[in-house]
């Protein structure tokens, strides 16, 4: 029985690796990415409610302290 012939992977396997590279690569190219991304200014509501200047703590039963 013959044995299998092993002294070409390694240069298959180095020019699949390189073409893969190489096409990736190309793939790559095609795509075209902004080049200045401006950010947008967003204004803030502005409420003028009472409650928004002051801070209250509502007390819920469940969270007081067992007794």
């Amino acid at each position: 029985m013959p044995q299998l012939d092993t002294s070409t992977w390694t240069m298959t396997i180095l020019s699949t690796a390189l073409t893969l590279f190489i096409l990736f690569q190309l793939k790559l190219l095609k795509f075209t990415f902004p080049t200045d991304p401006s950010q947008k200014l967003m204004k803030l509501p502005t409420h003028t409610n009472p409650w928004n200047k002051k801070w209250t703590k509502t007390y819920l039963p469940l969270s007081s302290p067992p007794q």
